[in-house]
């Protein structure tokens, strides 16, 4: 199955609720029918999936084809069909984004899987260094996080060591805590994918879940941060990237302040005699389903503005 449906169907829940949230209109008698005839085909599809694993369940191979189907492996979790155990998985979930972190000099092994208080309880291990630390720590960490919650909806915690940070450049620590709460990711994935149409060197800003965002694109790699200077705090439209001279990656510059920023380690302001808490606010941004997308929690309030 390809990637644009695959990404259709991954929103099939939210669709369905949608749906059923409207019947309500039509009073409480509608709103039970449509709960009770969607729970029918779930029943009986789930009846049919039974039976198939039942028929293939001596093919170890064919097995494995069929768990390695995204959509398939969800509807078998849905109805407790899925044959493999919960440390299996998340190791194949893994090891679909190995590639994915090894572009960006790290890996993940998974320490342990045990019993949580409230489910599944997974502790791993970030290795080797990102190439643009930290916001990729960032980054790599929520891509982690999100291909384990979809192969092991069970898991209630995710204990994660990152990689000690480069000298020099903000710590991965607080960047993860706008995006951590309480010990679960707050963020939601948006795609956008309108940064596609971003060429290379360019800047533009876009609407990701009622904000607007700054997005830089260099090369293959997609940069994005909320918009707001981390000198002055006005908005950074207009805002556009210089080549400054001794450094390695071009800069973005605020057009009301001035102040220049190193999109590609965690927007770190680059000027003299500036605090270390001048700096963007970095968005993780991942290729999902094939389609760009945004990790974006509820805008922080003026008293959490670094």
């Amino acid at each position: 199955m390809g990637a644009p449906d695959d990404a259709h169907w991954r929103t099939a829940g939210d669709r369905i609720q949608t749906l059923l949230d409207a019947s309500s209109a039509a009073g409480p008698v509608a709103h039970e029918r449509a709960e009770l005839l969607v729970g029918e085909v779930t029943d009986l599809y789930g009846a049919a999936l039974h039976r198939i694993m039942r028929l293939v369940a001596t093919d170890s191979v064919l097995v494995d084809r069929i768990t390695a189907d995204d959509l398939v492996a969800s509807l078998l979790l849905v109805h407790g069909l899925h044959p493999h155990d919960a440390r299996r998985r998340i190791e194949d979930a893994l090891d679909k984004v190995r590639p994915y972190l090894g572009s960006h000099g790290g890996d993940v092994a998974v320490l342990s899987v045990g019993e949580g208080p409230d489910g599944a309880a997974v502790r791993l291990q970030f290795s080797g260094s990102c190439k643009s630390c930290p916001s990729s720590a960032v980054t790599l960490e929520l891509t982690v996080e999100d291909a384990i919650r979809t192969a092991a909806p069970e898991v209630s915690t995710i204990e994660v060591v990152a990689a000690e940070p480069k000298a020099g450049v903000i710590s991965a620590d607080s960047l993860l805590s706008h995006i951590h709460r309480n010990g679960h990711s707050a963020a939601t994935w948006h795609p956008v994918p309108e940064l596609a149409t971003l060429q290379n060197a360019e800047v533009g800003g876009f609407r990701v879940a009622g904000s607007t965002v700054l997005a830089c694109r260099l090369g293959d790699d997609w940069f994005v941060y909320r918009d707001r200077c981390g000198s002055c705090g006005d908005s950074l439209a207009g805002a556009a990237l210089h080549r400054r001279v001794g450094s390695t990656h071009p800069v973005l510059r605020c057009p009301r302040c001035h102040a220049h920023f190193d999109i590609v380690h965690a927007g770190a302001c680059v000027d003299e005699n500036v605090s270390a808490t001048n700096h963007l606010q970095p968005l993780p941004v991942l290729n999902r389903d094939g389609v760009l997308s945004v990790a974006m929690e509820a805008e922080p309030t003026a008293a959490g503005v670094p």
